[in-house]
């Protein structure tokens, strides 16, 4: 049965969905690192400008610019989202061979992605909830066995209130023990030697209730962080439009 969690720790999707994307940015290296679809995709909104990050598309582009205002936007040049971006002044681009291969060959230093449920050996299942149409797997199974780092980007339960960290996953895997890190609104864990660590946990959120939305089996790190979730909102894009 799904656990009532309090007025506190409740935010729009949008501020949950922008959180997570913050979040995941901070853990981003310099480096070539490629953005799935949905949460993913928001995290270059948040890139740390000191750092060196070249995006890389699936559909053919390395150097992906940020994305243009809405009178700029040529239909002609999107992502593998196709959403409308921006080239920069030293954007290339290349065919869908050439793009697998340098998904499949480990020259991504990083990859984002969304999930559906994340076991905790580390097992990631993203593409298909059985009994619902598949509108296709896509690259993700190419990024996440090829990238160096696999980081999921994903609410800590779905919208019926099931958690997603869970101790088998149920839905078709995407990739088994490909996942490095996992970042939810609540917590950040991170995978070590076959085990699931927790690292980092928002100070509105009490451990013992963690505990009950997460199935999953992890330990607490020595050196586990609290970060005040609130005081992030601001920084937020979908916080300051409302603004």
């Amino acid at each position: 049965m799904p656990v009532a969690l309090p007025e506190s720790l409740r935010l729009t999707k949008a501020q949950v969905r922008h959180y997570i994307a913050w979040r995941c940015a901070r853990e981003l290296q310099d480096g070539v690192v490629n953005l799935g679809i949905g949460i993913p995709i928001l995290v270059a909104d948040y890139f740390d400008p000191s750092r060196r990050i070249a995006l890389h598309s699936e559909n053919g582009i390395l150097g992906v610019g940020p994305s243009p205002s809405p009178d700029a936007a040529d239909p002609d040049l999107i992502n593998a989202s196709k959403l409308p971006v921006t080239e920069l002044p030293y954007t290339s681009y290349f065919d869908s061979a050439l793009s697998f291969a340098m998904m499949r060959g480990g020259h991504l230093d990083a990859t984002v992605v969304g999930g559906l449920q994340v076991a905790e050996n580390g097992d990631l299942a993203s593409w298909a909830v059985p009994g619902e149409d598949v509108l296709g797997v896509g690259g993700v199974m190419d990024l996440v066995v090829g990238a160096r780092r696999v980081i999921v980007a994903m609410t800590h339960l779905s919208e019926d209130g099931e958690p997603k960290l869970v101790s088998r996953c149920t839905y078709p895997l995407t990739a088994p023990g490909c996942v490095d890190t996992v970042v939810t609104e609540f917590a950040v864990f991170k995978f070590r030697e076959g085990r699931m660590w927790l690292t980092e946990l928002i100070e509105e959120m009490d451990l013992d209730l963690l505990r009950r939305i997460t199935p999953a089996s992890f330990s607490v790190a020595p050196d586990l962080q609290r970060r005040g979730r609130a005081g992030v909102l601001p920084l937020l894009k979908c916080y300051r439009q409302q603004g």
